[in-house]
């Protein structure tokens, strides 16, 4: 115990480099998630051009980074999308990227398989159509699919299925569990966060206080789940769950928009939290200079929590969550499990809470025909 303390610190004050990595390559996507973190629809006309995503691998290489996580956005609708990642993988930076799966056809799926240190994580919301569908839009549960049996018969290895916990989804552990069991697949579930478009649904689509109790224990009995720190706020609740168990935004994880802007975490695509750009700096100089990540690397206030035994296991809970429903950052997460942060919300009446910035939302949702 005494060492993951020691490691929780040293974490706490940053690293040279960031442990993990989100690079959104494109704000394109033929979906229109209702919880879309990063507001996607329309391509953004000077994101990072071949050249520029290609200088950036080189970077992260240097720096040895060993592995991003690429998104969107949809990050196969990128003309250039297989010259990136080969150039990432001819540079030994692996790679890991999120899909709705819609352009894994049979071809894809076989250049796919064919390429190492290479990560695929494929996004459903419902262990059933009618389920994930009202979510991501008609059809997308059976592309979805299509693309899971694409990757299984071009012998691609183990994939992930990655599933956002709602209302809806989180009772349908079993199912997602069985399914992932059926490809021979990892099941990766992460948390619903107030960003992007999330905003908007937020309250009415995030899980109950029981739900949340429910997923922990559902957790704690499957260590083979895939979380990565999405729940680290349920540690309150008992033994912590795997991982770091800390916000590690600016610390250990950092964001990289399709323009090259730098945010202290992937959930707060937001003015407030933009570190700077890199095609002005470089990644580099942006991680290791910039003010905004030097602060969030200072010693943190335990603010309103202070007063609880459970502090130093959640550690306040996730800063974008409390940020998009318009706490502040010495509140409890809105989603505390001793109910908290319900209580400061009620107090401050949020009538109107901050939206993230920039919307690349089309004005019409995309319906993926299931044909």
């Amino acid at each position: 115990m005494g060492a993951e303390l020691s490691l929780r610190n040293r974490f706490e004050r940053g690293l040279d480099a960031p442990i993990c990595l989100t690079w959104e390559l494109t704000y394109a996507c033929n979906l229109a998630c209702t919880h879309c973190l990063s507001s996607s629809g329309r391509r953004d006309p000077h994101e990072l051009s071949t050249s520029e995503a290609k200088a950036l691998i080189d970077e992260i290489a240097a720096m040895q980074i060993f592995y991003i996580n690429i998104g969107g956005g949809e990050p196969m609708i990128r003309r250039d999308f297989f010259e990136i990642i080969e150039h990432a993988v001819g540079q030994k930076v692996g790679v890991k990227f999120s899909t709705n799966g819609t352009r894994i056809d049979e071809t894809a799926a076989k250049r796919l398989a064919g390429i190492d240190y290479l990560d695929i994580q494929i996004s459903i919301d419902g262990a059933d159509a009618a389920t994930s569908d009202r979510i991501r839009g008609l059809g997308s549960y059976d592309q979805a699919r299509r693309a899971m049996d694409n990757l299984k018969s071009a012998d691609f290895g183990q994939f992930k299925i990655s599933v956002v916990m709602t209302r809806d989804s989180v009772e349908q552990l079993d199912e997602f569990e069985a399914l992932a069991g059926s490809y021979g697949a990892e099941l990766r579930l992460t948390r619903l966060r107030p960003s992007g478009r999330g905003v908007d649904v937020w309250d009415a689509l995030h899980p109950t206080r029981q739900q949340n109790r429910d997923l922990y224990q559902w957790l704690r009995q499957r260590p083979h789940v895939l979380t990565g720190d999405s729940f680290f706020h349920l540690s309150a609740l008992g033994e912590p769950l795997d991982g770091l168990n800390l916000c590690g935004a600016g610390r250990v994880v950092c964001l990289i928009d399709p323009v090259g802007e730098v945010y202290a975490c992937p959930f707060v695509i937001h003015d407030e939290f933009k570190a700077g750009n890199v095609r002005e700096r470089g990644f580099r100089r942006v991680w290791q200079e910039s003010e905004l990540f030097r602060s969030l690397r200072e010693p943190g206030s335990a603010g309103a929590c202070a007063s609880c035994g459970s502090y130093d296991a959640c550690r306040g809970g996730c800063m974008a969550a409390k940020f998009f429903t318009g706490l502040e950052m010495t509140d409890p997460d809105p989603e505390c499990v001793f109910g908290h942060g319900e209580v400061a919300l009620e107090k401050k009446r949020v009538a109107l809470r901050p939206t993230p910035s920039p919307d690349h939302s089309c004005r019409v949702a995309v319906a993926i025909s299931s044909k």
